[in-house]
């Protein structure tokens, strides 16, 4: 996901780093999944919240070389009731409740995900990674 930072991190990170004002960072982060991907400045369309879909806590790493990779797996409940439908994009967001808080990287799933019914979606270790360039 290089390089995929909303324009609301761009900003807290550039006003922190010139001493305009601080960056309180999050508690935790969450990964989303996405019908429609975000963009710098729009929202997309998260999964719905319905039929067993919930944001799942991401584990990080240290950061390397600019490179930030998830340190345990990630695992999204099976689907219930009626698909999710395609996921063509990730979030990483800094808040676990459903269209709450703020989309801070995001990036396309290749190829595209269509979760049915009992599908459960999984990121390995490792398979989820935050490069600034």
């Amino acid at each position: 996901m290089a390089g995929n930072i909303s324009d609301y991190l761009e900003n807290k990170i550039l006003e922190h780093v010139t001493g305009k004002t601080t960056y309180t960072k999050p508690t935790a982060t969450y990964l989303a999944l996405y019908l429609v991907t975000p963009t710098d400045s729009t929202a997309g369309t998260e999964v719905a919240n319905a039929n067993g879909y919930a944001r799942q806590a991401i584990t990080w790493g240290t950061a390397s070389n600019g490179t930030i990779s998830n340190s345990a797996q990630i695992t999204f409940p099976a689907a219930t009731g009626s698909p999710w439908g395609t996921v063509t994009a990730l979030g990483v967001v800094d808040a676990s409740v459903w269209g709450s808080g703020n989309i801070l990287w995001y990036g396309p799933v290749s190829p595209n995900v269509t979760i049915a019914v009992a599908d459960i979606y999984q990121i390995s270790v490792g398979g989820l990674q935050l490069t600034l360039d």
